[in-house]
């Protein structure tokens, strides 16, 4: 893979974001014929579909060779391969989208060997922008080095933590109640057994939460149900910073892209801390991913 230029992928990247995110500042958001994919809650729209066309189109123009998974074309069975791959979501946060609340993102990342190489995570209504190429840093608008500050250490554990959580689209059986209950526990006092943390946000974004724990205003984030295409470009952005991904479920440290359970952590001391106290809350285990 040593003829494969990370930089000018990397720059193509922020390119397509760019001109993708016009299309989306653009439009006039409706679920219309598109509809829900799975349920109420699970929307697309004809903006999704005709940015990630725009996106693959120009993508597989330049990189014929390459792979390409994107959110609005994956197939049921589809996996990933060792081969260069972009991994693509057009509108991470779609709800948010429909319903005009400007936490939207253009998620633009590329694999090698299965593993996040390079992340574009970008916001058009904010214009705001998360890149990052594995080894080389992570750069918000390209000029300030992540995270924004100093990471403080994880001195009291959980219960100084901003917590961003999302209910996700599955709202019933095993996996739900798993979330559930972890999030009655992240609020409860540690008298009663909670991690009584600072707060839980739910965002409606996967990349742009783990950018937000990459650039250090959230410490910890907790997701399952997710896909590839919603992490990957951010999991680069939050290695790259000094955050680390984890399993969602107890006791795996290295989970695959693909596997649709995550918990990042901030960049700072103690980190490892803060996973076995998150994993200590979680009673059961999920079973998407498994």
């Amino acid at each position: 893979m040593a003829d494969i230029n990370l930089q000018e992928i990397h720059d193509v990247l922020i390119s397509i974001a760019k001109q993708a995110g016009e299309m989306i500042t653009s439009a006039h958001p409706t679920t219309g014929a598109a509809g829900s994919k799975k349920n109420s809650v699970d929307l697309v729209t004809e903006t999704d579909r005709a940015v990630e066309t725009f996106i693959s189109t120009t993508l597989r123009s330049k990189y014929p060779t390459y792979q390409f998974m994107g959110e609005e074309t994956y197939q049921p069975g589809d996996t990933l391969a060792s081969a260069p791959t972009f991994i693509v979501d057009p509108i991470d946060g779609t709800t948010n989208f429909v319903h005009s609340y400007p936490y939207v993102s253009i998620s633009l990342g590329f694999s090698l060997d299965l593993v996040p190489t390079i992340g574009i995570v970008y916001n058009p209504f904010t214009s705001t922008l998360y890149s990052a190429i594995r080894g080389q840093g992570a750069y918000l608008n390209q000029t300030h080095k992540l995270p924004l500050k100093q990471p403080t250490p994880f001195t009291d554990g959980l219960s100084e933590c901003l917590v961003a959580v999302e209910w996700g689209s599955d709202r019933s059986g095993n996996d739900f109640r798993v979330k559930s209950d972890v999030f009655r526990k992240l609020a409860a006092t540690k008298e009663s057994g909670g991690g009584m943390v600072h707060g839980l946000r739910s965002f409606g974004s996967a990349a742009l939460n783990l950018c937000g724990v990459a650039e250090g205003g959230l410490d910890v984030y907790w997701e399952a149900g997710c896909w590839a295409w919603d992490v990957c470009a951010g999991w680069v952005v939050l290695k790259e910073a000094g955050g680390i991904m984890v399993d969602a479920n107890p006791g795996n440290w290295e989970p695959r892209i693909e596997e649709r359970r995550y918990l990042a952590v901030r960049a700072g001391e103690g980190q490892k801390r803060i996973v076995e106290e998150f994993w200590g809350l979680v009673e059961g285990r999920f079973e998407v991913g498994v």
